[in-house]
């Protein structure tokens, strides 16, 4: 089932999600119908808080070629689509700036600096421990959507200058979506 994404300006974008007990068949089914809505919008990623929901848990699924080959050469044992409970990350290496886009910011995309590679410890659908190491793509996906579940937007790491030259597109978006920045 797709789901309603929320936008800029939904007041549930900015809280922090609450850790999930337990991996429950409903949180698996919310985890299938998020990857659905996802493929449906043409994301990589989507965080529980995107479709109003406040479980601390998101999805990724990067499409072969789309990364540098040795990023995804690197990242090619990790199954796709990944479906993250309590996704934490636990160390950072390196840095990228790259381009970044949003479902929850239709039409605005800026450079954003984030770590290289990641560590990240999460529970997989069966409740189990799980600790993957990615780099490139998979790296900013992974830091993206985590940030969502911590209640932070990728524009809050946007440059300055950049916010400026999106402050009308942000401002319209925020007003059509309940105004909180």
């Amino acid at each position: 089932m797709t789901l309603k994404v929320y936008r800029y300006g939904s007041k549930v974008l900015r809280e922090k999600a609450t850790p999930v007990a337990v991996v429950d068949d409903g949180l698996r089914s919310l985890a299938d119908d998020m990857i659905e809505t996802m493929h449906a919008a043409g994301g990589v990623g989507l965080a529980a808080e995107q479709v109003g929901r406040k479980e601390r848990m998101c999805v990724i699924d990067i499409p072969a070629g789309c990364d540098r080959p040795e990023d995804e050469a690197f990242n090619a044992p990790i199954p796709m689509p990944l479906k993250l409970f309590n996704p934490e990350i636990v160390a950072r290496e390196g840095s990228q700036r790259d381009k970044e886009g949003c479902l929850s910011f239709p039409g605005v995309g800026g450079s954003i600096t984030r770590a290289a590679q990641v560590v990240c410890q999460y529970l997989d659908a069966d409740n189990r421990p799980q600790m993957i190491t990615a780099r490139g793509y998979l790296a900013r996906a992974l830091q993206h959507e985590i940030d969502h579940l911590d209640g932070i937007l990728y524009v809050d790491h946007m440059s300055a200058v950049e916010r400026l030259a999106f402050a009308s597109k942000l401002k319209k978006l925020s007003k059509a979506n309940g105004g909180v920045r």
